[in-house]
């Protein structure tokens, strides 16, 4: 691990060597951040990550921005979110893997009080829970598995039953 100043992230390259596959999270909220750290941290950090480690060699890159994705959408978060699998996509992995999962299924220190209703409306709802919600165990598991299968092209988009299906690896 290494701890680096987002700020400064180009003087921390070398933390970006030498890895054939990385895997990106990296992001946080408006309703947190501010909607201008939102999009740096969300987009411009994530993209300048994403060049930093395809200059240290990185070849398949993992990315998760989330369902529904748009860079058309009204919604900043939305936008946002599809505005970085363009760009990521435009740094020249050999592969992309991006995962569109549901709401997340965690624990979390912080209160989020929109995101707590629809995990207990959809833990309720368990008729359907692979199309609503999934676990942050399961994308673990299916981040992981997704570079150890064979990709079907340069980009890859794997929806909440896929990642389901993939996390049971």
């Amino acid at each position: 691990q290494a701890v680096m100043n987002f700020e400064r992230l180009s003087e921390h390259a070398a933390a970006f060597q030498g890895d054939d596959v990385g895997w990106c999270c990296l992001g946080t909220t408006r309703a947190k951040a501010g909607a201008a750290v939102f999009v740096h941290v969300d987009r411009d950090c994530v993209v300048q990550a994403a060049e930093l480690a395809r200059t240290g060699g990185c070849r398949h890159l993992v990315l998760q921005p989330l369902q529904g994705a748009n860079e058309h959408s009204r919604f900043l978060y939305l936008r946002v979110k599809g505005e970085v699998e363009n760009l990521v996509q435009a740094v020249g992995f050999d592969c992309c893997t991006i995962f569109w999962p549901a709401v997340l299924q965690c624990k979390r220190q912080e209160s989020r009080p929109r995101e707590w209703v629809a995990q207990q409306f959809l833990g309720v709802a368990r008729v359907f829970p692979v199309a609503y919600s999934v676990s942050v165990e399961t994308v673990a598991r299916a981040m992981v598995a997704s570079v150890l299968q064979p990709v079907e092209g340069k980009v890859e988009v794997l929806e909440n039953g896929a990642i389901h299906e993939l996390g049971k690896a």
